[in-house]
């Protein structure tokens, strides 16, 4: 089929699924009709929404899988968690709550936040998924680049005035990189409240004490690696602050399933270099999991 005959039969649409508790966490799914490949679900990071996987995603799909692109709790247009529980432990029982609403196990892509959760979840309950992508993330991170993630998703306690300012702000996070032409897809990641300042779409207490009070830890992680034994693909950015060269070599000695491939980016691989992120990404699906 020509990419633009299966462009054209493309069906999406957004629904909603239940995470734990009755949590309502909003997703997309695209599928050509017929197809019958399997269903590959795509999480993305901390302060991320599930727009950041709409042009994979969308590749992905017209290869025949079934994909679901999904807004964590706390992000995007999913639920806030109403006692600002923002824990691994929670953000694992949302995924075995979804996992449990579709009709096959799913192959998981998972960035940052969204490869902790997905490398969790299978590790401490093995079988729950198909197959696991992690998106520059280990069992183990770089302190010096999580704390400057940090800094940048805590910048903007105010909001911002413009669409620019933000854009701003992001340009001086991520050097380098080409500003977008339009700022309009700005408005994925960001609400304008009743003060006409812009403000990231996120709930503020995600970064909040229960997020650092060791449910990331990397002894957890560790041992939840060691469960593994599904096809597993880790796609580290060869320019990351978050994952090094070392820890990589330390996760594939913890999971014989798993295998590496590097793209010349930073942490954030589907912004950078999405082209080459997605190649990667049907490779494996096609050599790994079909």
């Amino acid at each position: 089929m020509l990419k633009r005959e299966a462009t054209d039969m493309l069906h999406q649409e957004t629904t909603t699924f239940h995470g734990a508790h009755g949590l309502r966490l909003s997703a997309d799914r695209r599928e050509l009709p017929g197809s019958e490949r399997g269903t590959v679900l795509l999480l993305h990071g901390g302060g991320q929404t599930r727009h950041s996987w709409a042009r994979t995603a969308r590749s992905l799909a017209e290869d025949g899988w079934q994909t679901w692109t999904i807004d964590t709790r706390g992000h995007g247009d999913s639920e806030w968690s109403p006692d600002g529980r923002y824990t691994l432990d929670d953000f694992t029982a949302d995924l075995y709550a979804i996992v449990a609403q579709l009709d096959t196990k799913p192959v998981v892509v998972g960035a940052s936040l969204g490869g902790r959760t997905a490398l969790a979840a299978e590790g401490e309950r093995p079988g729950t998924l198909a197959g696991l992508v992690l998106v520059d993330i280990t069992h183990r991170t770089e302190q010096s680049g999580q704390s400057r993630v940090k800094r940048f998703m805590t910048g903007a306690p105010h909001g911002f005035a413009t669409l620019e300012e933000a854009a701003d702000a992001i340009s001086a996070y991520r050097p380098g990189r080409p500003r977008p032409r339009s700022l309009d897809g700005l408005k994925r990641n960001l609400r304008r409240r009743e003060d006409g300042r812009w403000y990231w779409h996120w709930d503020p207490q995600f970064l909040g004490s229960t997020a650092d009070a060791g449910y990331y830890s990397p002894e957890r992680l560790r041992r939840a690696a060691r469960g593994i034994a599904i096809p597993t693909l880790l796609v580290r950015g060869l320019h990351s602050d978050i994952v090094t060269a070392e820890s990589a070599a330390e996760f594939l000695d913890l999971v014989p399933t798993a295998r590496e491939v590097g793209v010349a980016a930073g942490h954030m691989i589907t912004g950078d270099d999405n082209d080459v992120f997605t190649s990667h990404l049907r490779e494996f699906l096609t050599t790994d999991v079909s």
